[in-house]
Protein backbone atom coordinates (compact mmCIF):
# COMPACT_ATOMS: atom_id res chain seq x y z
CA UNK A 1 0.00 0.00 0.00
CA UNK A 2 2.64 2.38 0.99
CA UNK A 3 4.69 1.60 -2.49
CA UNK A 4 1.34 2.14 -4.22
CA UNK A 5 1.10 5.62 -2.77
CA UNK A 6 4.66 6.35 -3.34
CA UNK A 7 4.43 6.00 -6.62
CA UNK A 8 1.34 8.11 -7.01
CA UNK A 9 3.35 10.45 -5.13
CA UNK A 10 5.94 10.59 -7.70
CA UNK A 11 3.34 10.22 -10.75
CA UNK A 12 1.43 13.33 -9.57
CA UNK A 13 4.63 15.30 -10.04
CA UNK A 14 5.12 17.12 -6.52
CA UNK A 15 9.17 16.00 -5.83
CA UNK A 16 9.09 18.57 -9.33
CA UNK A 17 7.34 20.62 -7.30
CA UNK A 18 9.32 20.05 -3.90
CA UNK A 19 12.69 20.26 -6.05
CA UNK A 20 11.98 23.52 -7.91
CA UNK A 21 10.57 25.52 -4.79
CA UNK A 22 13.37 24.09 -2.75
CA UNK A 23 16.20 25.62 -5.54
CA UNK A 24 14.45 28.63 -5.96
CA UNK A 25 14.40 29.23 -1.68
CA UNK A 26 18.14 28.62 -1.79
CA UNK A 27 18.57 31.11 -5.04
CA UNK A 28 16.58 33.68 -3.13
CA UNK A 29 18.61 33.15 0.56
CA UNK A 30 21.74 33.09 -1.03
CA UNK A 31 21.27 36.26 -3.17
CA UNK A 32 19.42 38.01 -0.04
CA UNK A 33 22.73 37.30 2.15
CA UNK A 34 24.92 37.98 -0.99
CA UNK A 35 23.04 41.69 -0.69
CA UNK A 36 22.98 41.97 3.40
CA UNK A 37 26.77 41.16 3.28
CA UNK A 38 27.74 43.53 0.92
CA UNK A 39 25.65 46.53 2.68
CA UNK A 40 26.96 45.35 5.92
CA UNK A 41 30.72 45.67 4.80
CA UNK A 42 29.96 48.82 2.59
CA UNK A 43 27.90 50.93 4.78
CA UNK A 44 29.04 50.00 7.69
CA UNK A 45 32.20 52.43 6.54
CA UNK A 46 30.78 55.41 6.74
CA UNK A 47 29.24 55.01 10.50
CA UNK A 48 32.38 57.51 12.37
CA UNK A 49 33.73 54.41 14.20
CA UNK A 50 35.36 55.40 17.92
CA UNK A 51 38.87 56.30 17.86
CA UNK A 52 40.83 54.50 20.78
CA UNK A 53 43.94 55.49 22.12
CA UNK A 54 46.11 52.47 23.71
CA UNK A 55 50.23 52.14 24.48
CA UNK A 56 51.68 49.06 22.42
CA UNK A 57 54.94 47.79 24.07
CA UNK A 58 56.60 45.57 21.50
CA UNK A 59 58.98 42.53 23.75
CA UNK A 60 62.30 44.22 24.15
CA UNK A 61 61.43 47.55 22.79
CA UNK A 62 60.08 50.75 24.84
CA UNK A 63 56.34 51.45 24.40
CA UNK A 64 54.81 53.86 22.59
CA UNK A 65 51.42 55.46 21.90
CA UNK A 66 48.89 53.93 19.21
CA UNK A 67 46.19 56.31 17.68
CA UNK A 68 43.60 55.18 15.56
CA UNK A 69 40.40 53.24 14.43
CA UNK A 70 39.86 48.95 14.71
CA UNK A 71 38.81 48.18 11.43
CA UNK A 72 39.71 44.16 12.13
CA UNK A 73 40.84 41.77 14.08
CA UNK A 74 41.40 38.50 13.90
CA UNK A 75 43.23 35.38 15.11
CA UNK A 76 46.51 33.95 13.47
CA UNK A 77 49.02 31.55 14.64
CA UNK A 78 51.96 31.97 16.75
CA UNK A 79 54.38 30.57 14.84
CA UNK A 80 53.04 32.63 11.94
CA UNK A 81 54.06 36.01 13.67
CA UNK A 82 57.55 34.40 14.68
CA UNK A 83 57.92 33.23 10.98
CA UNK A 84 57.37 37.38 10.39
CA UNK A 85 60.22 38.07 12.28
CA UNK A 86 58.22 39.39 15.21
CA UNK A 87 59.59 38.63 18.68
CA UNK A 88 56.84 36.06 19.94
CA UNK A 89 57.26 34.24 23.09
CA UNK A 90 57.13 30.26 21.95
CA UNK A 91 54.60 29.44 25.57
CA UNK A 92 51.23 30.44 25.32
CA UNK A 93 48.22 29.46 23.18
CA UNK A 94 48.81 28.11 19.67
CA UNK A 95 46.96 31.73 18.49
CA UNK A 96 47.23 35.40 19.25
CA UNK A 97 45.06 38.32 18.02
CA UNK A 98 46.30 40.72 15.57
CA UNK A 99 44.37 43.92 15.22
CA UNK A 100 44.28 46.58 12.29
CA UNK A 101 44.51 49.78 13.04
CA UNK A 102 43.69 53.11 10.64
CA UNK A 103 46.03 55.51 12.28
CA UNK A 104 46.47 58.25 9.54
CA UNK A 105 48.94 60.75 9.75
CA UNK A 106 50.32 59.46 6.14
CA UNK A 107 52.87 61.97 5.90
CA UNK A 108 53.92 61.34 9.86
CA UNK A 109 54.14 57.32 9.31
CA UNK A 110 54.13 56.27 5.71
CA UNK A 111 50.93 54.85 5.63
CA UNK A 112 46.99 54.42 6.51
CA UNK A 113 46.87 51.23 8.15
CA UNK A 114 49.26 49.55 10.63
CA UNK A 115 48.76 46.37 11.83
CA UNK A 116 48.99 45.87 15.41
CA UNK A 117 49.53 42.62 17.88
CA UNK A 118 46.54 42.88 20.15
CA UNK A 119 48.02 41.15 23.28
CA UNK A 120 50.90 43.99 22.94
CA UNK A 121 47.95 46.86 23.63
CA UNK A 122 47.51 47.86 27.28
CA UNK A 123 45.44 50.63 28.86
CA UNK A 124 43.11 51.26 25.76
CA UNK A 125 41.06 54.23 26.63
CA UNK A 126 38.35 56.74 24.12
CA UNK A 127 39.68 60.49 25.09
CA UNK A 128 36.94 62.98 23.62
CA UNK A 129 39.25 65.08 22.53
CA UNK A 130 40.45 63.19 20.09
CA UNK A 131 39.64 65.04 16.45
CA UNK A 132 39.98 63.31 13.27
CA UNK A 133 40.05 65.51 9.92
CA UNK A 134 38.88 64.71 7.05
CA UNK A 135 41.33 65.91 4.60
CA UNK A 136 41.27 66.43 1.05
CA UNK A 137 44.37 65.31 0.65
CA UNK A 138 46.43 62.69 2.15
CA UNK A 139 43.97 60.99 4.10
CA UNK A 140 42.55 61.57 7.30
CA UNK A 141 44.88 62.67 10.09
CA UNK A 142 44.22 61.84 13.88
CA UNK A 143 45.22 63.49 17.11
CA UNK A 144 44.47 66.70 19.30
CA UNK A 145 44.03 70.25 18.41
CA UNK A 146 46.49 72.33 19.81
CA UNK A 147 45.74 75.57 18.87
CA UNK A 148 43.96 77.47 15.23
CA UNK A 149 45.49 79.81 13.49
CA UNK A 150 44.59 82.97 11.57
CA UNK A 151 47.81 84.08 8.83
CA UNK A 152 49.87 82.21 10.83
CA UNK A 153 48.61 84.02 14.17
CA UNK A 154 47.18 82.22 16.80
CA UNK A 155 43.60 82.88 17.67
CA UNK A 156 42.13 80.34 19.67
CA UNK A 157 44.16 77.31 21.78
CA UNK A 158 42.58 74.83 24.17
CA UNK A 159 39.11 74.61 25.03
CA UNK A 160 38.34 77.12 22.52
CA UNK A 161 40.25 75.55 19.61
CA UNK A 162 37.68 73.25 18.70
CA UNK A 163 34.63 75.72 18.26
CA UNK A 164 37.22 78.19 16.64
CA UNK A 165 37.87 74.96 14.06
CA UNK A 166 34.20 74.30 13.56
CA UNK A 167 33.28 78.01 12.46
CA UNK A 168 36.15 78.53 10.36
CA UNK A 169 35.96 75.02 8.35
CA UNK A 170 32.51 76.07 7.79
CA UNK A 171 33.70 79.10 6.08
CA UNK A 172 36.20 77.57 4.10
CA UNK A 173 33.48 75.07 2.72
CA UNK A 174 31.18 77.93 1.81
CA UNK A 175 34.26 79.81 -0.05
CA UNK A 176 34.94 76.25 -1.59
CA UNK A 177 31.59 75.56 -2.84
CA UNK A 178 32.21 79.25 -4.80
CA UNK A 179 35.74 77.90 -5.70
CA UNK A 180 34.81 74.85 -7.45
CA UNK A 181 31.56 77.10 -8.71
CA UNK A 182 33.78 79.48 -10.41
CA UNK A 183 36.24 76.94 -11.53
CA UNK A 184 33.97 74.35 -13.66
CA UNK A 185 31.10 76.43 -14.50
CA UNK A 186 32.56 79.91 -15.14
CA UNK A 187 36.17 79.32 -16.17
CA UNK A 188 35.13 76.00 -18.32
CA UNK A 189 32.26 77.96 -19.82
CA UNK A 190 35.42 80.63 -21.14
CA UNK A 191 37.62 77.36 -22.27
CA UNK A 192 34.77 76.11 -24.17
CA UNK A 193 33.93 79.60 -25.62
CA UNK A 194 38.18 80.12 -26.65
CA UNK A 195 38.33 76.36 -27.95
CA UNK A 196 35.19 77.08 -30.29
CA UNK A 197 36.80 80.51 -31.78
CA UNK A 198 40.13 78.42 -32.34
CA UNK A 199 38.53 75.97 -34.07
CA UNK A 200 36.17 78.38 -36.03
CA UNK A 201 39.56 80.19 -37.08
CA UNK A 202 40.89 77.04 -38.08
CA UNK A 203 37.90 76.22 -40.11
CA UNK A 204 37.59 79.04 -42.26
CA UNK A 205 41.59 78.66 -42.79
CA UNK A 206 40.93 75.06 -44.28
CA UNK A 207 37.92 76.41 -46.61
CA UNK A 208 40.34 79.91 -47.29
CA UNK A 209 37.12 82.18 -46.24
CA UNK A 210 39.53 84.19 -43.42
CA UNK A 211 38.79 87.34 -43.87
CA UNK A 212 40.03 90.59 -42.54
CA UNK A 213 36.28 91.13 -41.37
CA UNK A 214 36.06 87.78 -39.80
CA UNK A 215 38.96 87.30 -37.95
CA UNK A 216 38.24 91.11 -36.40
CA UNK A 217 35.15 89.66 -35.15
CA UNK A 218 36.59 86.37 -33.95
CA UNK A 219 39.31 88.62 -32.29
CA UNK A 220 36.77 90.66 -30.87
CA UNK A 221 35.04 88.19 -29.29
CA UNK A 222 38.36 86.34 -28.16
CA UNK A 223 38.87 90.02 -26.47
CA UNK A 224 35.65 90.15 -24.40
CA UNK A 225 36.64 86.17 -23.17
CA UNK A 226 40.10 86.83 -22.43
CA UNK A 227 38.47 89.88 -20.14
CA UNK A 228 36.25 88.11 -18.47
CA UNK A 229 38.91 85.24 -18.11
CA UNK A 230 41.20 88.10 -16.17
CA UNK A 231 37.86 88.91 -14.19
CA UNK A 232 37.48 85.43 -13.37
CA UNK A 233 41.13 84.94 -12.23
CA UNK A 234 41.37 87.72 -10.14
CA UNK A 235 38.39 87.03 -7.93
CA UNK A 236 39.92 83.35 -8.06
CA UNK A 237 43.12 83.96 -6.52
CA UNK A 238 41.46 85.91 -4.47
CA UNK A 239 38.99 83.27 -3.26
CA UNK A 240 42.41 80.65 -3.09
CA UNK A 241 43.94 83.17 -0.75
CA UNK A 242 41.01 83.36 1.58
CA UNK A 243 40.36 79.40 1.38
CA UNK A 244 43.84 78.95 2.49
CA UNK A 245 44.17 81.96 5.28
CA UNK A 246 43.24 79.83 8.41
CA UNK A 247 45.29 76.69 9.94
CA UNK A 248 44.87 74.36 12.40
CA UNK A 249 47.82 72.65 14.48
CA UNK A 250 47.19 69.47 15.41
CA UNK A 251 49.35 66.70 18.20
CA UNK A 252 50.12 63.15 16.56
CA UNK A 253 49.73 60.41 19.30
CA UNK A 254 54.37 60.43 18.79
CA UNK A 255 53.79 64.27 20.39
CA UNK A 256 55.02 65.52 16.57
CA UNK A 257 52.60 68.50 15.57
CA UNK A 258 51.59 69.53 12.28
CA UNK A 259 49.76 72.31 10.95
CA UNK A 260 47.10 71.49 8.46
CA UNK A 261 45.29 74.36 6.31
CA UNK A 262 41.60 74.77 6.51
CA UNK A 263 41.54 74.61 2.57
CA UNK A 264 42.33 71.10 3.07
CA UNK A 265 39.83 70.10 5.31
CA UNK A 266 36.79 68.31 4.47
CA UNK A 267 35.52 68.11 7.77
CA UNK A 268 36.32 68.10 11.77
CA UNK A 269 34.72 65.88 14.11
CA UNK A 270 35.53 64.16 17.91
CA UNK A 271 33.72 60.93 17.23
CA UNK A 272 34.31 59.98 20.88
CA UNK A 273 31.81 62.35 22.58
CA UNK A 274 29.32 62.01 19.81
CA UNK A 275 25.82 60.54 21.22
CA UNK A 276 23.42 57.94 19.34
CA UNK A 277 21.90 60.96 17.90
CA UNK A 278 24.98 62.68 16.33
CA UNK A 279 26.51 59.76 15.11
CA UNK A 280 23.60 59.01 12.51
CA UNK A 281 23.07 62.85 11.71
CA UNK A 282 27.05 62.49 10.66
CA UNK A 283 26.02 58.96 8.62
CA UNK A 284 23.87 60.11 7.04
CA UNK A 285 25.71 63.49 5.82
CA UNK A 286 28.61 60.93 4.71
CA UNK A 287 25.87 58.66 3.05
CA UNK A 288 24.56 61.96 0.81
CA UNK A 289 28.35 62.81 0.33
CA UNK A 290 28.95 59.37 -1.24
CA UNK A 291 26.15 59.70 -3.97
CA UNK A 292 26.17 63.40 -4.39
CA UNK A 293 29.95 63.73 -4.71
CA UNK A 294 32.77 63.68 -6.70
CA UNK A 295 35.76 61.18 -5.73
CA UNK A 296 38.99 62.43 -4.35
CA UNK A 297 42.35 59.91 -3.12
CA UNK A 298 42.92 58.12 -5.84
CA UNK A 299 38.61 56.74 -5.93
CA UNK A 300 39.05 56.19 -2.40
CA UNK A 301 37.35 58.58 -0.53
CA UNK A 302 34.80 61.03 -1.26
CA UNK A 303 31.72 60.58 -3.44
CA UNK A 304 31.04 58.53 -7.18
CA UNK A 305 28.43 60.75 -8.57
CA UNK A 306 29.83 60.91 -12.03
CA UNK A 307 29.71 57.57 -12.15
CA UNK A 308 26.13 57.15 -11.35
CA UNK A 309 25.70 59.72 -13.90
CA UNK A 310 27.74 58.23 -16.26
CA UNK A 311 25.98 54.57 -16.04
CA UNK A 312 22.98 56.03 -16.16
CA UNK A 313 22.82 58.26 -18.74
CA UNK A 314 24.78 55.97 -20.92
CA UNK A 315 22.22 52.94 -20.07
CA UNK A 316 19.22 55.59 -21.09
CA UNK A 317 21.09 55.65 -24.47
CA UNK A 318 21.86 52.35 -25.12
CA UNK A 319 17.92 51.96 -24.63
CA UNK A 320 17.15 55.05 -27.12
CA UNK A 321 19.35 53.11 -29.88
CA UNK A 322 18.51 49.01 -29.17
CA UNK A 323 15.09 49.26 -29.00
CA UNK A 324 13.80 50.65 -32.26
CA UNK A 325 16.52 48.80 -34.05
CA UNK A 326 15.92 45.06 -32.00
CA UNK A 327 12.36 45.59 -32.57
CA UNK A 328 12.55 46.79 -36.99
CA UNK A 329 14.29 43.67 -36.66
CA UNK A 330 11.78 41.16 -34.89
CA UNK A 331 8.94 42.53 -36.90
CA UNK A 332 10.79 42.21 -40.18
CA UNK A 333 12.03 38.00 -39.10
CA UNK A 334 8.20 37.32 -37.88
CA UNK A 335 5.42 39.21 -40.09
CA UNK A 336 8.01 40.06 -43.38
CA UNK A 337 10.42 37.77 -43.87
CA UNK A 338 9.93 34.62 -45.76
CA UNK A 339 10.07 31.24 -43.52
CA UNK A 340 12.81 29.37 -45.33
CA UNK A 341 16.17 27.89 -44.39
CA UNK A 342 17.66 31.64 -44.41
CA UNK A 343 15.28 32.80 -41.96
CA UNK A 344 15.96 30.30 -39.44
CA UNK A 345 20.12 30.74 -40.38
CA UNK A 346 19.34 34.51 -38.98
CA UNK A 347 17.68 33.41 -36.07
CA UNK A 348 20.50 30.73 -35.20
CA UNK A 349 23.02 33.57 -35.54
CA UNK A 350 21.04 35.84 -33.56
CA UNK A 351 20.92 33.54 -30.70
CA UNK A 352 24.35 32.96 -30.51
CA UNK A 353 25.10 36.44 -30.64
CA UNK A 354 23.72 36.48 -27.05
CA UNK A 355 26.20 34.46 -26.17
CA UNK A 356 29.42 36.07 -27.52
CA UNK A 357 31.83 37.49 -24.89
CA UNK A 358 31.44 40.75 -24.13
CA UNK A 359 35.05 41.71 -24.34
CA UNK A 360 34.63 40.80 -28.48
CA UNK A 361 31.92 43.50 -28.66
CA UNK A 362 34.33 45.92 -26.86
CA UNK A 363 37.36 45.29 -29.86
CA UNK A 364 34.83 45.55 -32.12
CA UNK A 365 33.43 48.87 -30.78
CA UNK A 366 36.90 50.05 -31.02
CA UNK A 367 38.20 49.14 -34.02
CA UNK A 368 34.61 49.76 -36.11
CA UNK A 369 33.00 52.61 -34.28
CA UNK A 370 35.87 54.39 -32.94
CA UNK A 371 38.52 53.79 -35.16
CA UNK A 372 36.04 53.56 -38.68
CA UNK A 373 33.17 55.47 -38.77
CA UNK A 374 34.43 58.23 -35.81
CA UNK A 375 37.55 58.73 -38.02
CA UNK A 376 35.52 59.02 -40.61
CA UNK A 377 33.04 61.42 -39.08
CA UNK A 378 35.79 63.49 -38.33
CA UNK A 379 37.68 63.61 -41.45
CA UNK A 380 33.78 64.71 -42.88
CA UNK A 381 32.93 66.88 -40.14
CA UNK A 382 35.93 68.18 -37.93
CA UNK A 383 38.57 68.39 -40.32
CA UNK A 384 39.49 71.61 -38.50
CA UNK A 385 39.87 69.28 -35.10
CA UNK A 386 42.90 67.59 -36.38
CA UNK A 387 45.29 65.67 -35.60
CA UNK A 388 43.57 65.88 -31.90
CA UNK A 389 40.28 63.48 -32.68
CA UNK A 390 36.46 64.45 -31.94
CA UNK A 391 34.55 61.28 -32.48
CA UNK A 392 37.50 59.13 -33.30
CA UNK A 393 38.71 58.09 -30.03
CA UNK A 394 36.49 56.45 -27.11
CA UNK A 395 33.64 58.35 -26.02
CA UNK A 396 29.73 58.30 -24.68
CA UNK A 397 27.98 57.75 -27.95
CA UNK A 398 30.72 54.76 -28.99
CA UNK A 399 29.92 53.06 -25.35
CA UNK A 400 26.27 53.34 -25.67
CA UNK A 401 26.30 51.54 -29.13
CA UNK A 402 28.41 48.87 -28.31
CA UNK A 403 26.18 48.13 -25.56
CA UNK A 404 23.58 48.43 -28.02
CA UNK A 405 24.92 45.92 -30.32
CA UNK A 406 25.95 43.44 -27.15
CA UNK A 407 21.95 43.60 -26.16
CA UNK A 408 20.34 43.59 -29.59
CA UNK A 409 19.70 39.92 -29.59
CA UNK A 410 17.70 39.82 -26.70
CA UNK A 411 15.25 42.66 -27.35
CA UNK A 412 15.44 40.87 -30.98
CA UNK A 413 14.30 37.67 -29.18
CA UNK A 414 12.14 38.55 -26.59
CA UNK A 415 9.78 40.77 -29.33
CA UNK A 416 10.01 38.12 -31.73
CA UNK A 417 8.02 35.71 -28.88
CA UNK A 418 5.58 38.27 -27.99
CA UNK A 419 4.46 38.87 -31.58
CA UNK A 420 4.17 35.27 -31.62
CA UNK A 421 1.73 35.18 -29.24
CA UNK A 422 -0.60 37.80 -30.67
CA UNK A 423 -3.70 35.16 -31.39
CA UNK A 424 -4.05 35.47 -35.39
CA UNK A 425 -7.60 36.12 -35.05
CA UNK A 426 -6.73 39.99 -33.92
CA UNK A 427 -4.81 40.54 -37.31
CA UNK A 428 -7.52 38.69 -39.66
CA UNK A 429 -10.19 40.85 -38.08
CA UNK A 430 -8.00 44.28 -38.65
CA UNK A 431 -8.02 43.11 -41.92
CA UNK A 432 -11.66 42.05 -42.30
CA UNK A 433 -12.23 45.96 -41.27
CA UNK A 434 -10.72 47.21 -44.04
CA UNK A 435 -7.07 48.10 -42.20
CA UNK A 436 -3.96 47.33 -44.70
CA UNK A 437 -1.07 44.92 -43.02
CA UNK A 438 1.25 48.16 -42.48
CA UNK A 439 -1.87 49.23 -40.25
CA UNK A 440 -2.75 46.41 -38.49
CA UNK A 441 1.19 45.65 -37.54
CA UNK A 442 1.60 48.88 -36.12
CA UNK A 443 -2.01 49.74 -34.53
CA UNK A 444 -2.97 46.62 -33.28
CA UNK A 445 0.27 43.98 -33.64
CA UNK A 446 2.94 46.24 -31.49
CA UNK A 447 0.84 47.99 -29.15
CA UNK A 448 -0.34 44.39 -28.20
CA UNK A 449 3.30 42.96 -27.78
CA UNK A 450 4.48 46.03 -26.16
CA UNK A 451 5.10 44.40 -22.91
CA UNK A 452 6.96 41.80 -24.49
CA UNK A 453 9.13 43.96 -26.01
CA UNK A 454 9.70 46.20 -22.63
CA UNK A 455 10.32 42.98 -20.96
CA UNK A 456 13.75 42.56 -23.85
CA UNK A 457 14.17 45.71 -22.82
CA UNK A 458 14.85 45.20 -19.14
CA UNK A 459 17.11 42.03 -19.65
CA UNK A 460 19.26 44.32 -21.69
CA UNK A 461 19.44 47.07 -18.66
CA UNK A 462 20.41 44.47 -16.49
CA UNK A 463 23.19 43.18 -18.32
CA UNK A 464 23.94 46.39 -20.00
CA UNK A 465 24.62 48.33 -17.01
CA UNK A 466 26.82 45.65 -15.21
CA UNK A 467 28.94 45.12 -18.10
CA UNK A 468 32.74 46.17 -17.89
CA UNK A 469 34.64 44.62 -19.93
CA UNK A 470 34.08 46.52 -23.34
CA UNK A 471 33.47 50.19 -21.95
CA UNK A 472 37.22 49.56 -20.50
CA UNK A 473 37.93 49.81 -24.69
CA UNK A 474 35.38 52.55 -25.64
CA UNK A 475 34.89 55.02 -23.42
CA UNK A 476 34.89 54.70 -19.76
CA UNK A 477 37.98 55.75 -17.96
CA UNK A 478 39.02 55.96 -14.35
CA UNK A 479 38.50 60.04 -13.59
CA UNK A 480 36.00 62.20 -15.80
CA UNK A 481 34.75 64.14 -12.80
CA UNK A 482 33.34 66.79 -15.88
CA UNK A 483 29.75 65.40 -16.64
CA UNK A 484 28.71 64.53 -20.10
CA UNK A 485 25.67 67.18 -20.35
CA UNK A 486 26.30 70.64 -18.59
CA UNK A 487 25.47 74.45 -19.95
CA UNK A 488 27.97 74.68 -22.85
CA UNK A 489 26.10 74.27 -26.33
CA UNK A 490 26.04 71.40 -27.40
CA UNK A 491 25.07 70.44 -24.06
CA UNK A 492 24.93 66.67 -24.39
CA UNK A 493 28.74 66.01 -25.21
CA UNK A 494 28.54 62.62 -27.22
CA UNK A 495 32.27 62.25 -27.44
CA UNK A 496 33.28 63.12 -24.09
CA UNK A 497 34.42 60.41 -22.19
CA UNK A 498 32.84 59.04 -18.75
CA UNK A 499 32.67 57.03 -15.67
CA UNK A 500 31.18 53.78 -14.86
CA UNK A 501 30.06 52.04 -11.66
CA UNK A 502 31.33 48.70 -12.54
CA UNK A 503 34.75 50.03 -13.80
CA UNK A 504 34.99 51.95 -10.76
CA UNK A 505 34.27 48.61 -8.25
CA UNK A 506 37.63 47.17 -10.50
CA UNK A 507 39.50 50.46 -10.29
CA UNK A 508 38.98 50.47 -7.02
CA UNK A 509 39.65 47.19 -5.84
CA UNK A 510 42.35 46.06 -8.18
CA UNK A 511 44.36 49.56 -8.80
CA UNK A 512 43.87 51.28 -5.77
CA UNK A 513 47.36 52.47 -3.94
CA UNK A 514 45.54 52.18 -0.93
CA UNK A 515 43.93 48.63 -0.80
CA UNK A 516 42.64 48.72 3.01
CA UNK A 517 40.80 52.27 2.19
CA UNK A 518 39.79 50.90 -0.85
CA UNK A 519 38.13 47.83 0.31
CA UNK A 520 34.73 49.44 1.87
CA UNK A 521 34.32 51.39 -1.18
CA UNK A 522 34.21 48.21 -3.09
CA UNK A 523 31.47 46.95 -1.58
CA UNK A 524 29.34 50.06 -0.89
CA UNK A 525 29.96 50.96 -4.77
CA UNK A 526 28.87 47.60 -5.82
CA UNK A 527 25.46 47.73 -3.58
CA UNK A 528 24.96 51.22 -5.39
CA UNK A 529 25.38 49.47 -8.68
CA UNK A 530 22.76 47.04 -8.00
CA UNK A 531 20.66 49.29 -6.62
CA UNK A 532 20.50 51.66 -10.14
CA UNK A 533 20.12 48.74 -11.93
CA UNK A 534 17.13 47.52 -9.45
CA UNK A 535 15.54 51.14 -9.83
CA UNK A 536 15.90 50.94 -13.90
CA UNK A 537 14.26 47.69 -13.88
CA UNK A 538 11.72 48.56 -11.97
CA UNK A 539 11.06 51.43 -13.75
CA UNK A 540 10.62 49.62 -17.01
CA UNK A 541 8.55 46.73 -15.34
CA UNK A 542 5.65 49.23 -14.36
CA UNK A 543 5.79 50.71 -18.10
CA UNK A 544 5.56 47.15 -19.14
CA UNK A 545 2.75 46.36 -16.37
CA UNK A 546 1.22 49.45 -17.59
CA UNK A 547 1.12 48.25 -21.29
CA UNK A 548 -0.29 44.45 -20.18
CA UNK A 549 -3.20 46.43 -18.17
CA UNK A 550 -3.86 49.13 -21.39
CA UNK A 551 -3.91 46.42 -23.90
CA UNK A 552 -5.08 43.11 -22.22
CA UNK A 553 -8.73 42.97 -23.17
CA UNK A 554 -7.33 42.70 -26.48
CA UNK A 555 -6.04 39.16 -25.66
CA UNK A 556 -10.00 38.08 -24.97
Amino acid sequence: MKQNNLKSWYKSGAPGVWMSGGAVAIAVIMTLGLLTVIAIRGLGHFWPADVIEADYRIPGQEARVMLGEVVQIEEVPRARLAAAGMPVATEGGEFMTRELLKVGNRELFGADFSWVVGEWLSDARAPAEITVLERREWGNFYGYVVDVREGGEVVAEGDAAWMELQARIERVEELHTQLVRLEKKEIGRINHGMERLRLAQRKLQLENRLTAEAQAGLDAERAQLDADYAKLEARMVELYSAVNRDSVTLRASDGRETTVALGKVVRAYRPNAMGPLDKMGFYGAKLWEFVSDEPREANTEGGIFPAIFGTVLMVLIMAVIVTPFGVVAAVYLREYAKQGPLTRIIRIAVNNLAGVPSIVYGVFGLGFFVYVLGGSIDSLFFPESAPAPTFGTPGLMWASLTLAILTLPVVIVATEEGLARIPRAVREGSLALGATKAETLWKVVIPMASPAMMTGLILAVARAAGEVAPLMLVGVVKLAPSLPLNGNYPYLHLDQKIMHLGFHIYDVGFQSPNVEAARPLVYATALLLVVVIALLNLTAVYIRNHLREKYKALDH
